[in-house]
């Protein structure tokens, strides 16, 4: 899908912030369309989208991550998936009955990596009161990943249209003095609610960047381009399939009819005939 979208990263000369700005709009819009997500679901899968771009920026730039949040009282989930080189997709997932995805106290939320040898690395935590994705990924970064993180994610929408979608994560690193972090820190104050900001015709991630860093010489490093795309085919989906049990292929195949899939995240859909069904039991 094309998009305008960008990450932007910078670190402050004295060495004592690093700093991942990102532009969201257009792939969250994207997100919700493939869901059919809107209201409050639509900016809290908006928002875990952002957050989950920002994180593997920071966290892990080269490895694919998944920000998982399970809401409180049994009401679903919601999937963010950020892979490395930009593509992200999101799910939501209601629990019979429920409406929206509740993001309050009692709700979990996940972080997972995908290693280069196909290992998973994940940790979760409890999202704190009052609830909400962003404080949810900072809790996580500070209590899981133990990095102190001071972050902000904001979803606009205007009926079924994201007006505008971005946040911002600033990591306190090593060298920071004492000085300098009470005045991020105060700073930051302003920052907690950035809806402001990306309502502004003129928001950018380097206007973002530069309100944030105000008075604060930095460097850029780099620039890259996110939007959504979904890394669905047929050769997963049968792979996928090959997984399950003889019985579970066989009684696919009874029917004897052509096997329709979609994919959860893009909606497409696949064709399995038979006769490929037929070549998994006979591989097994």
């Amino acid at each position: 899908m094309e998009s305008t979208d960008t990450v932007l990263r910078a670190i402050t000369d004295d060495g004592a912030f690093r700093v991942i700005v990102a532009r969201t709009t257009d792939t969250v819009q994207h997100v919700l369309n493939a869901q059919g997500a809107q209201g409050v679901t639509g900016r809290h899968l908006g928002d875990l989208v952002t957050g989950s771009v920002l994180f593997r920026e920071t966290m892990a730039p080269n490895l694919r991550v998944q920000g998982i949040l399970k809401g409180s009282g049994g009401s679903g989930s919601l999937v963010a998936d950020s892979h490395p080189s930009g593509k992200t997709r999101g799910l939501v997932q209601l629990s019979e009955g429920a409406t929206e995805i509740d993001v309050g106290e009692g709700a979990i939320m996940q972080m997972m990596r995908t290693l280069p040898d196909g290992k998973i690395n994940q940790g979760f935590v409890q999202v704190p009161a009052p609830g909400g994705i962003s404080r949810a990924l900072m809790e996580y970064m500070q209590t899981s990943e133990q990095v102190v993180s001071m972050l902000a994610m904001g979803t606009i929408l205007d009926g079924n249209k994201v007006t505008a979608a971005g946040g911002y994560l600033v990591q306190l690193l090593p060298e920071v003095g004492r000085g300098p972090l009470m005045v991020m820190t105060e700073r930051l104050h302003d920052f907690e609610n950035i809806d402001a900001q990306l309502k502004d015709p003129g928001f950018t991630p380097s206007a973002l960047l530069e309100e944030l860093l105000y008075g604060m010489p930095f460097t850029k490093l780099e620039e890259s381009q996110v939007g959504f795309e979904c890394w669905c085919n047929e050769l997963r989906v049968v792979s996928a399939i090959s997984t399950l049990p003889k019985h579970d292929i066989e009684h696919l195949l009874s029917s004897g009819e052509v096997l329709e899939i979609a994919c959860e995240y893009c909606k497409r859909e696949f064709r399995i005939p038979p006769a490929r069904l037929r070549g998994l039991l006979d591989q097994s």
